[in-house]
């Protein structure tokens, strides 16, 4: 299973299997299970139809320009605008690289925080997503700097890392929003743990920190990112020994995937939302949640056998 999942990290980045396996149909069709367009209006429009809260992410990566990152904001600008007067439960969730962190740190800081002032008038979230670790010291300062400015901001962080133990104690004291998943990036050994079962423990550790009376009475909005039904459950169990109750328990899932799941923690009153991904630069994302669950490898074979 590792093996499988190294595969599909390694061809997320390759450029030569980007600009190919995009143009075949069956591969186009398999990835409609886990995003509903291209577009912001599929996105929106998904958004309607699950009568949930949604996260919206535009994909995108390896910008190549300052001006394609002013374009990435005013993408997020416009779907500010949309949410609001659609009267949708809707927050945003950005890479630092699509607002131009690769080319100019101070570029992209501005295109943040004119993102973040909008959603702040619309009472609205900002939602910063991690990236591989190439980027996770630069991150973390550059989230920090936001928070202390702007409360309506929030930081995903990733089990899969050694290092996230001690990168959550400041984020707590801070009383951020915390967006908690297992990690999607081709790691090294000596930076993040190879085995699946070492990723699962390490999750509900730092569940343990984040529903801990110490980040509640800070304040902490936590969210739990996992499709794991064990996990899942742990963190339920968890949370009632702690006498959480179930409003302030918050779960957030992929478009498409365990749609029953979604409907019972919805049902059982916890908060939730889905993560919608839209947008033509999705094949290096698609590979990633493939490998954050190879059983969905089997889905894609069953639709290449349709085609």
């Amino acid at each position: 299973m590792n093996l499988l999942r190294n595969l599909l990290l390694a061809g997320s980045e390759n450029r030569w299997l980007r600009e190919r396996a995009t143009k075949y149909r069956f591969v186009r069709r398999a990835v409609s299970r886990f995003m509903p367009g291209e577009s912001l209006d599929d996105a929106l429009e998904a958004s309607r139809s699950l009568h949930v809260g949604t996260v919206l992410t535009h994909l995108g990566e390896n910008l190549k320009g300052a001006d394609e990152a002013e374009k990435v904001t005013g993408h997020y600008l416009e779907m500010l605008e949309r949410v609001q007067e659609a009267h949708l439960d809707v927050e945003i969730s950005v890479k630092l690289t699509q607002l131009g962190l690769d080319f100019s740190r101070e570029a992209c800081e501005k295109n943040l925080h004119t993102l973040i002032e909008s959603a702040q008038s619309k009472r609205n979230w900002v939602w910063l997503d991690m990236e591989s670790t190439a980027y996770t010291d630069v991150t973390l300062d550059i989230y920090r700097r936001a928070r202390a400015s702007f409360p309506n901001t929030g930081l995903c962080v990733q089990a899969y890392l050694y290092r996230t133990a001690t990168d959550l104690e400041p984020l707590i004291a801070l009383g951020s929003g915390v967006r908690l998943v297992k990690g999607a990036y081709k790691e090294p050994p000596e930076k993040a743990f190879p085995k699946k079962a070492d990723v699962d423990e390490n999750f509900f550790r730092l569940a343990e920190r984040l529903l801990s009376p110490e980040a509640r009475a800070k304040g902490l909005r936590a969210i739990f990112g996992t499709h794991d039904a064990v996990l899942i459950r742990r963190i339920e169990d968890l949370a009632r020994s702690a006498k959480v109750p179930a409003g302030a328990l918050e779960f957030q899932m992929l478009y498409g995937i365990g749609r029953q799941e979604q409907l019972r923690l919805a049902a059982a009153g916890y908060r939730f939302r889905v993560l919608i991904s839209y947008g033509a630069a999705w094949f290096p994302w698609y590979m990633r949640r493939l490998a954050e669950r190879p059983a969905n490898v089997l889905f894609v074979l069953r639709t290449f056998l349709a085609k």
